[in-house]
């Protein structure tokens, strides 16, 4: 058996663009508050490697002063635009029910306001025992120890970041916008291409074939 916590097997998994597919949410988000506020954001551009915080994403195109409404209006605007249209990816569903099947606990730890990411899980019916909201980077550490997390599941570099600040196992799939290459010179610990994979892997870690 691989090495658990004390309380057993947990697993932490990122939200966007690991379990969901946010893009096209996201960049109609953006879209609305730009006509709101009279800015035409580059959203593809924005939304190709979502995972950073909002603020930081909207720094370049606000003056510093207007970037705090800015984000109280975008996660306003966010359950109207982006909830109902945005799926969970192949295998999402799937890989949460692998860690039920080791009597494990699923976390849900991400960089997204709270609230709105209830909205997905709920929305999406996204098996978990905890969400933690508005934790990006290496902040992720802090509730992946305080939870008991052996393995974070993510998409960014930023989530390898966190994963290895709390000494877990980081595992990486390819649905974001960071490459293998990127994501394998971060320090990750595994690539996946999907979800998919993913039952499979924590078999043979959990029967430590991996």
């Amino acid at each position: 058996m691989a090495e658990q916590g004390a309380g057993g097997l947990v697993v932490g998994f990122d939200l966007d663009m690991t379990l969901i597919d946010t893009a096209p949410g996201f960049r109609d988000v953006l879209v609305a508050l730009g006509t709101e506020l009279g800015v035409e954001f580059p959203v593809a551009e924005m939304t190709a490697k979502l995972g950073p915080p909002l603020d930081l994403l909207l720094e370049p195109y606000l003056a510093p002063e207007a970037i705090a409404a800015a984000g109280d209006r975008f996660r306003a605007l966010y359950p109207d635009h982006a909830i109902t249209g945005t799926p969970a990816f192949g295998g999402a569903h799937e890989a949460l029910a692998a860690v039920r099947r080791h009597a494990g606990r699923v976390l849900v730890v991400t960089g997204k306001y709270a609230p709105n990411a209830r909205l997905h899980l709920d929305h999406l019916g996204l098996d978990h025992d905890h969400l933690e909201g508005w934790v990006w980077g290496v902040g992720k550490a802090d509730v992946l120890r305080r939870e008991g997390a052996s393995v974070y599941v993510g998409d960014h570099v930023h989530d390898v970041e966190g994963a290895l600040a709390a000494g877990v196992t980081s595992v990486s799939v390819l649905t974001g916008g960071c490459s293998r290459e990127e994501l394998e010179a971060a320090g990750t610990h595994v690539v996946l291409e999907s979800l998919h994979d993913f039952p499979a892997w924590l078999d043979g870690h959990m029967s430590g074939t991996a």
